[in-house]
């Protein structure tokens, strides 16, 4: 698949000398090559969608989602495709890539609820023969720099919901996963938005500094790491630019004695290895509290052991490889740290080799036991499918544990007590929390929230938040009455 931009409604072949090998990390083969674009290719894109903006913001909102409900039609139709896509890029099991998708067309769907929630609000005579209006207005052109672990869903986090409510866009793909959302655009296209309203541009940091420095783009979203998101926040703030900006986690879970523990294990062995455990939403670190110990570490350690690795598009297969083989490496070097730190390490990961895919990116799953609080290993966000253990004496100091991390993405607990679950829920310092679910994951009517050093802004993804971020409030206070008004 040759790799091109698309701005204006064309599609455009950067003029460009280098190029980034995007490889199936199964397979260890190169499946494509991502132009490293320059600044240029921003103005070009923020031009074309600053010229689109006037028209498209006039265009009534009933008529801009009827693009939506049509995009989410042709990515339902050709959904195996994209997530054949996922997976030979991104590394995935093709049900992941599936999984994944399904949420994008949720975004779709609720961003389609536009002409209710934009709606203003409207207040009569605040004094005599004076009304007061509170409308909302398009932000502008808007941005989003994507990651590589979900290539397909995280773009439609924010993009139906700008479109929506009458900004202009330019979507930037991670350099290592262009195929997906290459695909997507040629959907894009099929729809018919009017020129310069959708654009699409590839490229590393230079294209990521264009974005941020650009003075037409008014606001940015982003998913990464933490040091990253730090960097697009004060970079794009700087610029006087709306922010969200997503960055890392370590999320926990607790483990309480009256848990469920079949279903425990299994939804948290999801949670850990899903996806190579390359979300953000991953679990990470599960805490045992009390006697709960041995016997859930019994069973995890067993579900580890047994998960099948391999190629996400063979039968069977529930995990795939790490997005490549220096995330690999570092994943391999990170468990050698816990161990060398003092953990146990009774399911071992390192080495992997897949017969048939012996160039590819592997890690079986890994379990890290009695990791010890303050380590280095305890607070280093892997992103790789690897599940540390802690053990504590009390649901007190479960929660104390958890609050003490500097992530707040998502923290779980599994119990049967509902005293403790509303605890929990109250007291834990995460803006996603779980109740005997591993990844709480928000629907996409409710916002993506994350916490402390999770996330850099103010309105989330989804929902309403993201109506929030992508429209602008106007206060207008009318006077028609020929005469003044007065205080009585």
């Amino acid at each position: 698949m040759e790799i091109l931009n698309y701005i204006n409604g064309e599609w455009v072949k950067p003029t460009v000398k280098e190029y980034f090998d995007v490889i199936n990390p199964a397979t260890g083969l190169v499946i494509a090559k991502t132009p490293l674009g320059t600044k240029a290719d921003v103005d070009a894109a923020a031009k074309a969608a600053s010229e689109a903006l006037p028209a498209w913001r006039r265009t009534p909102v009933n008529d801009r989602v009827q693009y939506l409900f049509k995009l989410r039609n042709l990515m339902r139709e050709n959904g195996d495709e994209i997530a054949k896509l996922i997976t030979n890029e991104a590394g995935k099991t093709f049900e992941e890539a599936k999984a994944e998708m399904v949420r994008a067309y949720e975004n779709v769907e609720v961003a389609c609820g536009m002409p209710h929630m934009g709606k203003g609000e409207f207040v009569e005579d605040i004094a005599p023969g004076i009304d007061e209006i509170m409308i909302r207005q398009p932000v502008g052109v808007c941005a989003t720099i994507a990651p590589f672990n979900f290539p397909g869903m995280i773009p439609f986090w924010y993009l139906p919901y700008a479109l929506a409510a009458g900004n202009t866009y330019i979507v930037k793909p991670s350099e290592k996963v262009p195929m997906t959302m290459q695909f997507i655009f040629k959907l894009i296209e099929q729809v018919g938005f009017p020129k310069g309203v959708v654009n699409m541009v590839n490229g590393a940091k230079e294209t990521v500094d264009g974005i941020l420095e650009h003075p037409a783009i008014r606001a940015i979203t982003f998913v990464g790491s933490t040091n990253v998101a730090k960097y697009i926040y004060s970079t794009a703030a700087a610029h006087g630019k709306r922010v969200q900006a997503q960055g890392g986690a370590k999320n926990p879970v607790i483990i309480l004695p009256d848990a469920d523990m079949e279903m425990a294990t299994k939804i948290i062995a999801d949670s850990a290895f899903g996806c190579a455990g390359q979300r953000c939403l991953a679990v990470s670190l599960a805490v045992t509290v009390a006697e709960s110990k041995n016997h859930f570490t019994e069973l995890i350690c067993d579900a580890a052991a047994s998960r099948t690795v391999g190629y996400g598009m063979d039968s069977g297969v529930q995990m795939g490889p790490v997005i490549n083989t220096a995330s690999q490496q570092r994943v391999e070097q990170l468990i050698a740290l816990g161990a060398k730190e003092g953990a146990g390490v009774p399911v071992d990961g390192r080495g992997t080799v897949v017969k048939g895919y012996e160039s590819g990116s592997f890690v079986r799953p890994t379990i890290l036991s009695d990791v010890k609080a303050g380590s280095e290993i305890a607070r280093t966000e892997i992103f790789g499918p690897v599940l540390s253990l802690m053990h504590v004496n009390t649901i007190d100091d479960a929660i104390q544990l958890v609050n003490s991390g500097q992530y707040g993405n998502q923290a779980s607990l599994f119990t049967t007590s509902g005293n403790a679950a509303r605890r929990f829920r109250y007291e834990a310092d995460a803006g996603n929390i779980g109740i005997n679910i591993g990844v709480a994951a928000p629907m996409a009517f409710f916002p993506f929230s994350g916490w402390k050093d999770s996330f850099f802004g103010d309105m989330h993804g989804q929902g309403t938040d993201a109506v929030e971020f992508f429209t602008q409030k106007k206060v207008v206070v009318e006077r028609w009455p020929k005469e003044w008004s007065r205080k009585f």
